[in-house]
């Protein structure tokens, strides 16, 4: 199984970045995609998901309302359109997969895989 994250660089505060997340060697459809991410001298912590079905989306509080979530199953990818950036948000960002009971679906213990990640920084 593959997960290889792009799409990250350095953008000014308040610019958009796309995140693009291709997976392979998994039936993309039978997984739940998320985002995580881990800033320097943190822990990882959860971004975004989204259920096979690309039904509903869950966001972390820090980033709702500027970031949205999508998957084309079609082309095994999952995306995340980030808007509105802020330094905080500089961090090293995961694509996962995992079929995580929905109790655990904001945990990077509910994900199976992981990919490279792929580093966003904000400058202030």
């Amino acid at each position: 199984v593959q997960l290889q994250a792009s799409g990250g660089g350095l953008v000014q505060t308040g610019g958009s970045l796309r995140l693009s997340c291709l997976a392979s060697g998994l039936t993309f459809t039978n997984y739940q995609m998320a985002w995580f991410r881990q800033a320097p001298g943190k822990e990882r912590e959860f971004v975004s998901t989204l259920r096979r079905t690309s039904s509903t989306p869950y966001y972390a509080d820090s980033v709702k309302g500027r970031v949205a979530i999508s998957r084309d199953n079609a082309k095994n990818t999952l995306y995340l359109q980030m808007n509105s950036l802020r330094p905080e948000d500089t961090a090293v960002y995961y694509c996962a997969a995992g079929q995580p009971i929905l109790s655990s679906q904001r945990s990077a213990t509910g994900y199976k895989f992981w990919g490279e990640g792929t580093l966003v920084t904000v400058s202030s």
